[in-house]
């Protein structure tokens, strides 16, 4: 999951999954990817799958996307509601 703080208890989730997806909106990620931390095996970034939820439910924090690789999620989340 991409996590965003928002005020109060929410946060802002986005979608990361392991398995290969024919979505257009996916934004492949990897460890490069990481200011630090990592997942276990490259994945994919669904910002089509947004959804918000209490941060008592968010076990752990597995790493920071980088500033370039957040740019480019949040580019592609504004072209999607913005379409």
């Amino acid at each position: 999951m991409v996590v965003a703080s928002l005020t109060g208890d929410d946060v802002l989730v986005c979608q990361i999954t392991s398995k290969t997806v024919s979505d257009p909106y996916g934004i492949a990620v990897s460890g490069a990817d990481f200011a630090f931390g990592k997942l276990h095996q490259d994945s994919n970034i669904r910002p089509n799958r947004l959804f918000t939820a209490d941060s008592a439910i968010v076990l752990y924090r597995a790493g920071k996307l980088t500033t370039n690789k957040m740019a480019e999620v949040t580019a592609k989340i504004v072209e999607i509601l913005t379409a």
